[in-house]
């Protein structure tokens, strides 16, 4: 079998799915794409630091077989095509891959390619994790508070891509039915100068991403996941995905999560448990004598529901041990995580949300330049930097490989080969406290040393001689559902 014209790689075997579960060889075909620009350093050095901390930690008993697909300039050269089927076809039949940076060309080719694999694969959340690693220059007096990781809904929002120009014929016959047919009556209308959008948020993709939010936080042992959404503005979007967000925790993960609000009604009971039911609800909401009779009742039924449901399995402070699911408003988490991002360690968002967050959490821990991601799905993985190609860079051996090497990580990680992931992650940390760093840091670190993107790859290879090594056995890695 080949793709691209190049055959796969006889030392090496297919990643295979099976009844909800990736089975992982030891000698897995990794498909990779270099990247543009600054990729093609970053790959190398990045490589060598994989083949390294593998072959350290397992002895030669696990090797991953790289297998290089094309897409971007290299593809574009060499086959008059910004991303060949080939290359999509090698992800879907591979199912775990990584990429570098990609060239954003004229007319959107690389938008095509993202949106292609993610379609294609259904890579349904982007997951980006955010820590601090010690020794990096940061913005903020305490970057070491922040460990997060963010799930972003990967495939509707915003970025469904249906819209229409202003001006265009299009335009004025979705403004027209808008304004004649489903504003009728209101005091509500479109200007007929305004080019539209559509922001499509489904209960499909809004669940299968809170799910893997959840799922990963019970797996890592993490303390709460927070649905981040604008629902008090865009109540049937953005508001629906908190509503389904807590039904997946709810109906799919009861025994295991208590709600913010759940809490606070054990709580009130746990510490008073002669407390009414009227009584627990005035402590829940403190308003509710100004409301109306119909809010009070509700508000009454909620916290009779919810102790006649779940005080004997969550209360007398057992809740204290479970997921916390709660929410956040998005403009409010931006503050949040500035002032106290310790308070927080899973984010769950829809796709525009979280793309504004990551980066805005990344600031605080180095930037871009060293932030990993993935997209994924239920049998498919694609890991990749998350900077751009930087191409006045490109070709010398300046740039730091961090965003590559630390999605490496979690693809390891992914694969359930921890032992790589943590020997990579340790020793780039070690190397980064030497202050032995790409220009990036060093410029922003008093004392620190430059060292070119091949010579950080070397430094960090060569702190991994300081561990031992383990035994390799086989693993399989449960699906993301």
């Amino acid at each position: 079998m080949s793709y691209n014209g190049l055959p796969l790689p006889t030392d090496g075997e297919k990643i295979t799915f099976k009844d909800g579960r990736f089975a992982i060889p030891n000698n897995p075909i990794i498909p990779y794409i270099e990247g543009d620009g600054t990729g093609r350093d970053i790959w190398k050095a990045s490589v060598r630091v994989f083949d390294a901390a593998v072959q350290k930690a397992y002895g030669g008993k696990r090797k991953v077989a790289w297998y290089e697909v094309f897409a971007g300039e290299k593809a574009k050269e060499k086959f008059n095509t910004w991303l060949p089927d080939d290359t999509v076809s090698a992800f879907r039949e591979l199912r775990v891959g990584i990429k570098g940076p990609l060239t954003t060309p004229i007319g959107g080719g690389i938008r095509s390619l993202n949106v292609t694999l993610r379609q294609v694969l259904d890579l349904y959340s982007c997951v980006r994790p955010v820590k601090y690693y010690q020794g990096i220059p940061s913005p903020v007096k305490h970057p070491e508070r922040m460990d997060i990781v963010i799930f972003r809904e990967n495939t509707e929002d915003v970025y469904a891509g249906i819209e229409w120009k202003q001006g265009t014929d299009k335009a004025k016959k979705i403004i027209d039915f808008i304004n004649k047919e489903m504003l009728a009556g209101t005091n509500k209308s479109i200007r007929e100068d305004s080019g539209i959008g559509i922001k499509p948020i489904s209960v499909t993709g809004t669940k299968r991403l809170v799910k893997m939010s959840i799922e990963h936080a019970l797996k890592t042992g993490r303390k709460s996941v927070t649905l981040v959404h604008k629902g008090n503005i865009q109540k049937f979007t953005e508001g629906a995905f908190r509503e389904w967000g807590y039904e997946v925790a709810t109906q799919e993960f009861r025994a295991q999560c208590v709600t913010e609000r759940e809490s606070w009604i054990l709580d009130n009971k746990d510490k008073n448990p002669n407390l009414s039911i009227e009584e627990n609800a005035h402590m829940v909401e403190p308003g509710i004598d100004f409301a109306p009779d119909d809010f009070k009742q509700g508000v009454y039924a909620e916290v009779k529901q919810v102790l006649d449901a779940i005080y004997a399995s969550h209360g007398d402070r057992r809740w204290k041990s479970m997921l916390m699911i709660n929410d956040r408003i998005a403009d409010s988490i931006f503050q949040q995580i500035v002032t106290r991002p310790e308070e927080y360690s899973v984010l769950a968002t829809p796709n525009l949300n979280g793309d504004y967050i990551s980066d805005a959490c990344a600031a605080q821990v180095g930037g871009l330049g060293i932030a990993p991601g993935a997209n994924i799905g239920r049998e498919h993985a694609i890991f990749e930097a998350t900077h751009g190609t930087a191409p006045k860079y490109a070709d010398k051996d300046v740039i730091n490989p961090g965003s590559v090497i630390l999605s490496g990580v979690m693809m390891f990680d992914f694969l359930g080969w921890e032992e790589a992931a943590r020997l990579i992650e340790d020793s780039m940390e070690q190397t980064i406290q030497k202050k032995t760093v790409t220009y990036d840091f060093e410029r922003l670190m008093e004392g620190a040393k430059k060292v070119t993107t091949s010579g950080f790859a070397n430094l960090i290879i060569g702190k991994m001689e300081h561990h031992g090594a383990t035994d390799g056995n086989h693993h399989q890695h449960a699906a993301h559902e």
